[in-house]
């Protein structure tokens, strides 16, 4: 396989990584800052309000985050 032509896809992996680590991150950051353990409470009490907020976070995030890989 020809270098130049794997390029394309060895930087989309390295920016897919890229973002989920900052994705995680920026989770675990929110987490430490609420005052309860978010991933207790949407599995084990079930509230469906805390997951969709933080379904709307990792898409708000997720949205910055590609926009600021693609420039």
């Amino acid at each position: 396989m020809d270098f130049i032509a794997s390029k394309p896809i060895l930087n989309s992996l390295i920016f897919s990584f890229l973002g989920i680590i900052i994705l995680l991150v920026a989770y675990f950051i929110i987490e430490k800052l609420t005052p309860e353990n978010t991933w207790k409470e949407v599995t084990q009490k079930n509230n469906i309000a805390v997951a969709i907020v933080f379904a709307a976070f990792i898409i708000g995030i997720s949205m910055i985050i590609s926009a600021a890989i693609h420039g």
